[in-house]
């Protein structure tokens, strides 16, 4: 045995002293391995929906109620099954209710605990006893534990699980521990969860879906565009600080920037209630999709905060665009291109109306310059997104748990595309540092998107500031995997009238990947360049472009090699998709897709769910990226264990 290896296994001895206790790690590892697989959920472009996303959180997309009509079939009528989905979802509230209508009885409580238990005993039969007690709280654990392992021919172990009851309720406790049980169902239901990019923006409040996020057990993050415009705000890309506000001021989403992160609005008021006080900025007016319940902002002092925020913006990318002409983005500098005097603006050769030609800052000669108090309203901003402390914790949470791709049990999984060409070869970008294409591509932005938010600036000044400035480029460019389209028309979209000629200039065209993608031999081309390729069944799994059901497309592709799970949670998709949202859900035996309803408060709102891929046999916990790491472990243990009978290393009792 080689010297290092030794060395490894003496280390390794310290925790496993002897034979019997790595014979003993060694069974253990073995049973797990021997495990189904725990169940994975897929969620994308949540856009700030926390109501929604909170409700899919707690109803695991359904499946609870799935499993209590599984668990209870005709013993249960629908009301009460429905009845006990509610109380699992939201057993604080159920209770409390039922407390004040009297329905609370002892009668009640014993009743519901026997049906909570056997819910439990479904849902936990995939998991050892070991994890099932990690995920009970610690109060309850010897309880739950005993009522989940009776034997039900047991006349003893009977007598034994009603004075379990009599006690609980007997000490009042019987709401503490129904709440334990709803609480380890909800656990239990969902392994991981894996969240397919697009968290921020549109919706009301997504600090509050990141705080979901940081409080469950087991979670990562495919960063997505509207998440990069937020990360390149705090690392002090100032053209994406003003983005962020842009879209919060046109959605009117002011509870999140203030309520939430505390940034501070009133100098951007105050500048744009001044400067712009004699214009309506029509055009701008917002999206009242979701009331503000802490920082309500008249929607027409809103409309020229979003048109002061909106000018600035252009001004700061059509700087960032002449500091990189790598990026090859001239066609995007729109100021110079306006005729002021006309009201008009050229755009790739044609000319077209101006639906609002006023710009009090804007100097003709020199467009993309900062009117004075638009140079000290955002240095005021920008302070503001670097010290709010919960909004860096977020983005922490955003960068320790997030990648620009992820490769999980055979899956691959991103927000966007791999950005293509026509000819369906891999469209590469030209940088500083090289050209990159495919995987080559996204594991270098991977790279940069770190760097511009761990990369010391004292020690690396030009390369810190590269990398905040290609986050921007992340956001809109045409060969960002991210967004995933030829050009972004945030000018055209708030200035352009779109019918004063041919044409629409506002259209952005998808990635020929969009395309591509729906042909297998194009899916198992980027699998392959992934290093997924053989024979096990992989899928890509991707968000961003929401399917609209209600034209008839599907979320499903390449022979069942691609999903689209990006179904519109947002409420400004739901007129598009017809539908709010998919959750893919992959567990030991199937792929399904759970198609969710628009969330309505108080009403049913279970997803309709179907199956669209059955494995081939159950896949076990050997068969995953933890099972590899298992298998290992399992091998250096009887490396270790060989060591022992050869006295290699000596055991110690």
């Amino acid at each position: 045995m080689e010297k290092r290896s030794l060395d490894y296994l003496r280390l390794l001895s310290e925790k496993f002293p002897n034979a019997r206790k790595a014979g003993a790690e060694i069974l253990n590892l073995s049973a797990i391995c021997a495990l189904p697989k725990g169940t994975e959920y897929f969620f994308s472009d949540i856009h700030g929906e926390y109501e929604s996303f909170g409700h899919l959180l707690r109803s695991s997309s359904g499946i609870i109620r799935a499993k209590i009509e599984e668990t209870f079939g005709n013993l249960m009528t629908e009301e009460d099954q429905l009845s006990l989905a509610n109380l699992i979802y939201y057993p604080k509230r159920v209770l409390y209710e039922n407390r004040h209508s009297g329905k609370m009885t002892d009668e009640w409580i014993k009743v519901t605990i026997n049906r909570l238990t056997e819910i439990c005993r479904v849902v936990s039969s995939k998991y050892t006893r070991s994890k099932v007690r990690k995920k009970v709280p610690s109060d309850y654990a010897y309880a739950i534990d005993e009522l989940l392992h009776l034997d039900p021919n047991d006349f003893d172990k009977k007598q034994y699980y009603q004075e379990i009851l009599n006690a609980i309720v007997g000490t009042k406790g019987g709401e503490e521990f129904i709440i334990a049980l709803c609480q380890l169902i909800r656990n239990l239901t969902i392994d991981s969860l894996h969240i397919i990019g697009d968290i921020f923006d549109r919706g009301p409040r997504a600090d509050l879906v990141m705080e979901e996020l940081m409080n469950f057990h087991d979670v990562d993050i495919e960063w997505g565009n509207h998440d990069i415009s937020w990360m390149g705000a705090v690392c002090g890309n100032t053209a994406l600080i003003a983005n962020v506000l842009r879209i919060a001021t046109s959605y009117n989403s002011f509870d999140v920037l203030e309520d939430g992160y505390g940034i501070n609005l009133r100098p951007l008021s105050m500048f744009a209630a001044d400067v712009y006080k004699d214009d309506p900025c029509e055009e701008f007016f917002p999206h009242i999709l979701d009331q503000n319940e802490f920082d309500s902002v008249d929607p027409a002092l809103a409309a020229k905060m979003c048109k002061a925020i909106s000018i600035i913006q252009l001004k700061l990318e059509g700087q960032l665009i002449k500091r990189h002409p790598e990026y090859a983005l001239y066609d995007r500098l729109m100021l110079e291109k306006i005729d002021y005097e006309k009201g008009s603006v050229e755009i790739e050769g044609r000319e077209y109306r101006l639906k609002d030609r006023r710009f009090e800052t804007v100097d003709p000669k020199d467009p993309y310059s900062l009117h004075p108090g638009e140079e000290q309203l955002m240095e005021t901003l920008k302070a503001s997104f670097r010290h709010s402390s919960l909004l860096r914790k977020h983005i922490g949470f955003l960068y320790s748990n997030g990648s620009i791709y992820k490769i999980c049990n055979g899956n691959l999984l991103y927000h966007g595309c791999i950005p293509m060409n026509e000819k369906g070869e891999f469209l590469s970008l030209k940088t500083k540092d090289g050209v990159f294409a495919g995987r080559g591509l996204m594991d270098y932005l991977n790279g940069k998107i770190r760097d511009a938010y761990f990369l010391d600036e004292t020690e690396d000044p030009e390369g810190k500031a590269d990398a905040v400035d290609l986050m921007w480029y992340l956001w809109g460019g045409p060969v960002s995997p991210l967004f995933g389209k030829d050009k972004i028309t945030t000018f055209e979209r708030a200035f352009v009238d779109q019918d004063s000629n041919e044409g629409d200039p506002r259209k952005e065209s998808y990635n020929p990947y969009y395309e591509f993608s729906k042909d297998e031999r194009y899916v198992d081309m980027i699998l392959e360049d992934f290093g997924l390729s053989g024979g096990a069944a992989h899928h890509i799994i991707n968000g961003h472009v929401p399917v609209q059901v209600s034209r008839g497309e599907t979320p499903v592709h390449a022979n069942g090699k691609l999903y689209i799970i990006d179904g519109g949670i947002s409420k400004a998709y739901h007129a598009k998709t017809g539908i709010a949202g998919y959750t893919l859900i992959f567990n030991s035996h199937r792929l399904a897709l759970a198609e969710h309803k628009p969330y309505t408060p108080g009403e049913e709102n279970t997803p309709k769910i179907r199956e669209v891929e059955r494995m081939r046999e159950r896949i076990r916990v050997k068969d995953t990226d933890i099972g590899e790491k298992l298998t290992e472990e399992i091998e250096d243990l009887r490396q270790l264990l060989q060591a022992y009978h050869t006295g290699l290393i000596k055991e110690k009792r």
